[in-house]
């Protein structure tokens, strides 16, 4: 690598601290000492529900383990995960229930 890539690298890395510090500041430090409209706070509620899923889905669908291909061990965990959260409303029992059901099903089938 020569020297010039070290600064294209180095450029792009400063950027991306400037553009997520602007960001985060726009919310923390111009808004931080206001209240937000009802309709923001109704947003920022859904935020955990809509992050949350995006990130294990793929985990569960595509699990880079086994190549991507679907894994009926992973799906069964996660709809047991996903039943017991219904039932319980609790995320800490949920998360107990489809570590349980994950590792049992390893456990049996290998």
């Amino acid at each position: 690598m020569n020297i010039a890539n070290h600064w294209e690298v180095w450029a792009v890395i400063i950027g991306l601290g400037i553009g997520t510090f602007l960001i985060r500041f726009s919310f923390l430090g111009l808004l931080g000492d206001r209240d937000l409209p009802n309709w923001a706070l109704r947003h920022l509620r859904y935020t955990a529900v809509s992050v949350l899923p995006a990130l294990i889905a793929p985990l569960v669908v595509f699990p880079d383990a086994n190549g991507g291909t679907p894994e009926p061990t992973r799906l069964i965990a996660a709809v047991v995960t996903l039943a017991v959260g219904y039932a319980t409303r609790s995320g800490i029992w949920a998360i107990i229930a489809g570590f349980a059901t994950f590792y049992a099903l390893l456990a049996i089938f290998g």
